[in-house]
């Protein structure tokens, strides 16, 4: 098992051939060139320069490369991470992709060490509050039905692990935290709109007016009606 004492952030290759492994660190995987195989348990990545990988302590992994390639690591000791954190893949937006370009202009002058630190913070503190892609796809189809099978997907993960991971991260189910993400709206609507109930209905995707009527009311213990009037004094 490898250990390291300091951060360390370098570029480095990969072989063809499997190896397989655990470290006690946290590490980050941004590609610069090519794509790697990463398996752990529950996932299967095929990583390409769209994203980026966090690989906590202590989590096996096998992983090779079948083709030319170069990634920046970025080697986290325990001491600059929470208590705990999970595998996350992380989509490289405008963000991300500025953190890349700023660790390798560190990795180019390890000259200052404190300034990568600093940096080594910024990045654990945003891993943090990063939304996983299952859960920023919620966020905008959360009106549109989700299938289960189709967020482990986005993840890589097996179906049964990724309901575990999804209360890990959120304290609720995915179907729970997606009715709350309707209901939500659903009384955003009612109250900042003149909209029917049957078009409140339609906006949220339901069958008709009377299952978002049913379906309210088990969430909130009155009509969708009620809760208008009562809302709008």
């Amino acid at each position: 098992m490898q250990t390291v004492n300091h951060v360390t952030c370098e570029k480095r290759s990969y072989t063809r051939e499997f190896t397989s492994h655990q470290h006690e660190f946290g590490q980050f995987l941004f590609p610069l060139k090519g794509s790697l195989d990463i398996q752990t348990k529950w996932q299967e990545i095929h990583l390409n320069s769209d994203y980026c990988f966090y690989i906590p302590p202590k989590l096996e992994h096998n992983y090779r490369s079948m083709d030319r390639n170069e990634f920046l690591i970025l080697d986290i000791p325990l001491q600059y991470l929470p208590e705990d954190t999970s595998d996350m893949y992380i989509r490289l937006d405008k963000q991300w992709t500025s953190i890349r370009y700023l660790l390798l202009e560190e990795a180019k002058s390890q000259e200052n060490l404190s300034s990568l630190v600093n940096l080594t913070r910024y990045v654990t503190n945003k891993l943090q509050i990063s939304k996983p892609p299952s859960i920023e796809f919620i966020h905008k189809h959360y009106k549109e039905p989700i299938k289960l099978e189709t967020l482990a997907k986005i993840e890589h993960y097996h179906p049964v692990y990724y309901s575990s991971w999804f209360k890990k991260k959120t304290g609720k189910s995915p179907k729970a935290y997606i009715s709350e993400l309707r209901l939500k709206e659903a009384k955003h609507l009612l109250i900042s709109t003149e909209y029917s109930i049957s078009e409140i209905s339609e906006e949220l995707r339901f069958e008709n007016s009377s299952s978002f009527t049913r379906w309210f009311v088990k969430c909130e213990g009155i009509s969708p009606q009620k809760y208008r009037i009562l809302n709008n004094g």
